[in-house]
């Protein structure tokens, strides 16, 4: 069995090679283990310090396309080189290596398909309590989606099964952590997690440039998350909320039309007729949201069915094992 470690970078130069010195060559349950990084479109020596420090395939993009995206591509380039199961970590150094056992264990032995991290959260120094409590927020709504019990849904330090790995398709450019968690759960793939450890803060994070901008960030990722793939959920209960406000004000000027009190409530007549006839639209934007979301799992289900067929490698990968020189590859972002 194949395990490939993947290390998503921008202008990680200055960390990397710590992250790097930690990971493991051999872990058990595997024939041979393999370091990849995807270069988000460094401009720093970030490459220069992966093949420095022995790094197996490297894959850049011509341009930033953002963490999810690095992620995936990651995923996609090492189920491309036969990887069995993939694990994901920083290149910041902020997971415990040491920790990739116990990540890996469980696919291992066949309990499950993906293992997502659990960090002590609480006990993290150079986390503000406000990032604390979004952490948890997040967590919750990942909960909720996706009918998991995961504690720690924003931990990017996870291990994948190669059947998991070729279902999944981030949507969103911001982060994969929560949503790669809420396909699993529609999917039915076994989703557990692992207490882990951290490393001390080697730089800020580049998530959080600022607390107002991580909380809007945050925020507009849970109601995307909901809206994708909670849509009938989401639009029936605020369908479900201006309807019954409407309702109630309607039958509150119907009784006093009825008492003879109605004269001068005409505003009530008013509020009651939008609100009930918005609620209504928003009824049949649940059931059109639902169509679209069942039409996305089929589009989900073919394009898993065309990996598994069809994985190739890409020619923007450079492994320290070929023949050819790094510069014989061109950098390219991934097809």
């Amino acid at each position: 069995m194949k395990l490939f470690i993947q290390i998503p970078c921008f202008n990680e130069g200055a960390t990397l090679a710590v992250a790097l010195a930690a990971l493991p060559r051999q872990v058990p349950g595997f024939d041979a283990v393999h370091w990849l990084v995807i270069d988000d479109g460094s401009s720093d020596d970030t490459v220069d310090v992966a093949r420095a420090n022995g790094v197996d395939h490297i894959v850049r993009h011509s341009g930033n396309r953002g963490l999810a995206r690095a992620f995936m591509t990651g995923i996609e380039t090492a189920l491309s080189l036969g990887a069995d199961v993939i694990v994901n970590t920083d290149a910041d150094n902020q997971y415990n290596a040491a920790d990739i056992p116990a990540l890996t264990g469980p696919i291992v032995r066949g309990q499950a398909e993906m293992v997502i991290g659990a960090r002590p959260i609480s006990d993290i120094a150079h986390f503000s309590p406000v990032k604390k409590s979004l952490q948890k927020l997040g967590s919750w709504a990942v909960r909720v989606a996706s009918k998991t019990t995961i504690p720690d849904a924003p931990s990017g330090f996870r291990a994948i099964s190669r059947a998991a790995a070729s279902r999944l398709m981030v949507f969103n450019d911001y982060t994969y952590t929560l949503e790669t968690i809420i396909q699993a759960g529609q999917k039915n793939i076994r989703t557990v997690s692992v207490p882990i450890r951290v490393n001390e803060d080697l730089r800020p994070s580049r998530l959080v440039k600022s607390i107002p901008s991580y909380i809007r960030r945050s925020v507009i990722t849970i109601i995307r998350i909901f809206v994708i793939y909670r849509p009938f959920r989401f639009f029936f209960t605020i369908g479900m909320v201006l309807f019954l406000t409407g309702l109630l004000i309607g039958l509150r000027f119907l009784w006093k039309y009825l008492t003879g009190d109605g004269n001068g409530h005409i505003q009530s007549l008013i509020l009651a007729s939008v609100l009930l006839g918005m609620g209504f639209q928003t009824f049949l934007v649940a059931f059109v949201a639902d169509i679209l979301a069942a039409n996305r799992m089929l589009l989900e289900e073919i394009r898993y069915k065309l990996n598994v067929s069809d994985q190739r490698i890409s020619p923007a990968v450079w492994s320290a094992d070929t023949a050819a020189a790094p510069d014989a590859h061109p950098d390219q972002e991934k097809p």
